[in-house]
Formats: structure tokens, sequence, C-alpha cells
């Protein structure tokens, strides 16, 4: 990716810079240290969730190391974030993923907390 923690550009944009070769662990980290009070600063009236899952481990463009649980728990702590600011509304896209069995699984994870909310 591109951007480094201290651009914000315009507005509410927040950069999580991950290295190469990252994992669960830096993933989740920047989440829980950055997006997620990020967000709830900002206090959205609606979600949208541009659901892009080439970070996963199995993807060719990616040099990240997530995998489809890591997908299912950011969907969750989203899921909380749309609850808490948004009455529960959460729109979800679906944007990259180019493994496709990595891709089925990741996607599989995110639905399945969708449904379950």
């Amino acid at each position: 990716g591109t951007g480094s923690a201290s651009e914000t550009g315009v507005g509410n944009i927040v950069n999580v810079p991950l290295r190469p070769m990252a994992g669960s662990g830096q993933f989740r980290a920047g989440m829980r240290e950055r997006i997620l009070p990020a967000l709830d600063s900002f206090r959205p009236e609606l979600l949208l969730i541009s659901a892009g899952f080439d970070a996963h481990k199995s993807d060719p463009l990616a040099q990240l190391m997530l995998d489809e649980a890591d997908y299912g728990w950011v969907t969750e702590r989203l899921i909380e974030i749309a609850y808490r600011h948004a009455g529960g509304r959460l729109v979800s896209t679906l944007e990259g993923g180019y493994d496709l069995p990595a891709l089925g699984a990741s996607v599989a994870a995110h639905i399945r907390v969708l449904m379950s909310a």
C-alpha cells in the first residue's frame, strides 16, 4: 500500500502502514490502535465496507499474511461500530482477491459474521 502514518490528507483519512509479510498481530494492532478509535471519534451514521481480500496470505498480489479469521474479526469490529454509532447501518461491497480458494474462504467468513449480526 501507500501512505505513511503521518499522512492524513483532507478529512478523516487514517493510514496504517504494514510492512511486507505482516500478519494478524500487526493488522489487528493497527485496527485496534488507529482505525477503530478513529471510527469511534468520527461517529459515522453509516458504515460502507469496501471488502478487499487481497491481503490474504495465499493471494499472489499482496505481501501480507492475513487469513479468513482476520477478515471475520475485522467484520465483527466494524459491526460493533455500526451498532454503536449508526443504528447497525452497514453496507459491504466486494472488492479484490485473486486466489479463488482464499477469496471464497475469506468472503464466507465475512458473510457469516454479517449474517449473525
